[in-house]
């Protein structure tokens, strides 16, 4: 359990940290080119979900993100003993999930500044980066799974 709370607790601390510096060095709605057409790093806030959906409903967010948090401490707490790899999506969520709740809670509005500039794509930051990676990790979980419990059903 230390290592899913300690990856959570790093993935909190980078996300808070990435945006801090963004905040302090990059003026609000500006871009500085990383690397040239690749990437880009853009101070921008976003008052909604991804893509800007449900833009303002801060209450909203604050009661789901309390339900989502507390549903992945308890799913933590009784999956991730049993297999690393869910184990480690749910840290992923949660340090995102928190990530973006701290912005919240204190801002009304969570901070982006990662902007891939070879596509056209919303501006994300470390914390939408860990969801998305824990919830891919959970569907691979949720399907090595099915197919586990597949072969024990025909094995009978």
């Amino acid at each position: 359990m230390i290592l899913y709370y300690t990856l959570a607790v790093l993935i909190i601390g980078l996300d808070q940290l990435t945006k801090y510096l963004t905040v302090s060095t990059i003026p609000f709605r500006e871009t500085v080119e990383w690397i040239p057409n690749v990437l880009s790093l853009t101070h921008h806030r976003n008052t909604g979900a991804a893509w800007g959906i449900l833009e303002g409903q801060m209450l909203f967010f604050y009661i789901v993100t309390v339900v989502v948090v507390g549903v992945v401490i308890y799913y933590l707490h009784t999956l991730g003993k049993q297999d690393i790899l869910i184990g480690l999506s749910l840290s992923m969520i949660l340090g995102g999930a928190i990530g973006n709740f701290i912005d919240r809670l204190i801002q009304q509005y969570v901070v982006d500044m990662i902007k891939l500039d070879f596509i056209n794509f919303p501006i994300f930051n470390i914390a939408d980066i860990a969801l998305s990676v824990g919830v891919g990790l959970m569907i691979v979980y949720l399907v090595i799974d099915e197919i586990r419990n597949h072969k024990k059903k025909v094995g009978q």
